[in-house]
């Protein structure tokens, strides 16, 4: 019999986060095999299907076209992604392209966003965002104006109409989708960030990766911390959403090959766990194992127990078949046992807030 996890909060999401690697020899090849592990993570029963942007790497670089497409093959799905880094974009473009793909899904989309200046080299840089661009504003401001744009703040004055030229002038970004800003996220990795992200009213999205912060190394014990002070900043207080990603590797049902392949993956990522990566990074330990050994991972985490809603992150270089594996046992195994219920027996469904 399958373990039970006791908590006091509900597990009201499961959800999967996924790279959409490809390779540069075929990249169409990638792209649309990841449309089709979305719609049987869909099948499955998954609430929410995440994507990662990656920009100057196999992945996936432009969030709003992917989405659109994914929008396309799924129907009840909520479609998410973690995150959108919005050094690279302009908030008026990419408010136009996130209303765009919400309405096509049917108000399914859940963007999550992060704000910080640019990470390549100074050359590198000045290839990617011009000249000047050290001189460009990359904090939450950004964030703060593509929200904006998003609930409907008015760009310009509309005169009466002329009479020509068709009537189609419009005061605000077009089109808009009502509820899909109370839908945003913001990823945080310190607690810094996560205050702001409760202040401004958003979702939180944290992953395997976070900061040390008052001498503390564990990033389950850093992200209970967070998420305790996005809530208590939050205008809805308890009520307001959390989303916790960890990498998980499950075992069961694998074969012999498989089970090396995995045990060899979590192995050259294991290191990197055990201290603090450059100044102040953590990263959480893989977990892997039978049901029970993850699931008991999971009773160990204080802020899984805080969380709303767990979003499995698929491994990076492994196959479709074993993804689809590694979703099977999630959807059908470890959810259940970690208290989620599929969303046929959810006693409501609305969209996270």
């Amino acid at each position: 019999m399958s373990p039970a996890l006791h908590r006091d909060r509900p597990l009201k999401r499961l959800g999967f986060l996924h790279l959409v690697p490809f390779t540069a020899q075929d990249p169409g090849a990638g792209l649309r095999d990841a449309l089709d592990l979305f719609t049987y993570a869909e099948e499955l029963g998954f609430d929410s299907g995440w994507i990662r942007t990656r920009h100057l790497q196999y992945g996936v670089g432009a969030p709003g076209a992917y989405l659109g497409a994914l929008s396309q093959v799924t129907s009840t799905l909520e479609l998410g992604n973690a995150v959108i880094p919005l050094e690279f974009e302009n908030p008026f473009r990419l408010a136009e392209d996130l209303g765009t793909v919400d309405l096509l899904s049917g108000g399914r989309l859940r963007p999550g966003f992060s704000a910080h200046p640019p990470r390549f080299d100074a050359a590198v840089n000045a290839r990617v965002f011009g000249a000047g661009w050290e001189r460009e504003d990359y904090g939450n401001e950004r964030l703060e104006r593509l929200l904006a744009l998003l609930r409907g703040q008015a760009v310009r004055e509309v005169g009466e109409y002329q009479g020509f030229g068709g009537d189609f002038d419009a005061p605000t970004v077009q089109p808009l989708s009502p509820g899909l800003a109370q839908r945003a996220a913001y990823g945080a990795g310190s607690l810094r960030s996560a205050e702001w992200a409760g202040a401004a009213g958003l979702s939180l999205l944290v992953s395997n990766i976070s900061t040390m912060e008052n001498g503390v190394r564990s990033v389950n014990a850093a992200q209970a911390a967070q998420m305790r002070a996005f809530r208590a900043a939050h205008p809805a207080g308890e009520a307001a959403h959390v989303s916790q990603a960890r990498v998980v590797v499950p075992l069961d049902g694998t074969t012999p090959e498989q089970e090396a392949r995995y045990r060899a993956y979590v192995q050259r990522r294991t290191p990197r766990t055990r201290g603090v990566v450059g100044a102040k990074t953590i990263i959480a330990p893989d977990v892997m194992g039978s049901l029970e050994e993850i699931v008991h991972s999971f009773a160990e985490d204080e802020s899984f127990a805080l969380a709303d809603e767990v979003i499995f992150e698929l491994p990076f270089e492994l196959e479709p078949e074993d993804w689809r594996h590694q979703l099977r046992q999630v959807a059908t195994r470890i959810g259940p046992a970690l208290g989620w219920q599929p969303r046929a027996q959810h006693n409501g469904g609305n969209s996270a807030r």
